[in-house]
């Protein structure tokens, strides 16, 4: 399995409703401290992977911006914001509320 996959077949799992940070994704994904590289995997998300990308977000609990994502930034957290996610008047996500907690057994290759 690529990298890419493995960081998807996690990304897969996070239910509705939750988040998950970018380190987050890479630990479970066994590819630990590469956060980077899931931000890379989810920019490359197209409709037919079936990928809820938009359920991830940086460590702060922000939507991480880019000038490439051509107006995805604003359509993340619409997205969120229809699985009843709330975000603080500083743009922020409480990660104590929304993150998502994968049983202890999680498998990586889910």
């Amino acid at each position: 399995m690529s990298s890419y996959e493995a960081i998807y077949a996690v990304v897969r799992q996070i239910p509705v409703g939750q988040v998950a940070t970018y380190g987050q994704i890479a630990q479970l994904a066994n590819l630990g401290g590469q956060a980077r590289l899931v931000g890379y995997a989810l920019y490359r998300v197209t409709p037919d992977l079936a990928v809820p990308w938009h359920r991830v977000i940086n460590a702060k609990g922000e939507i991480s911006e880019s000038p490439f994502r051509y107006g995805n930034d604003q359509l993340q957290r619409h997205l969120l914001e229809q699985e009843g996610v709330q975000f603080s008047a500083a743009g922020k996500v409480s990660l104590a509320t929304y993150r998502w907690q994968p049983p202890s057994d999680f498998p990586a290759d889910a």
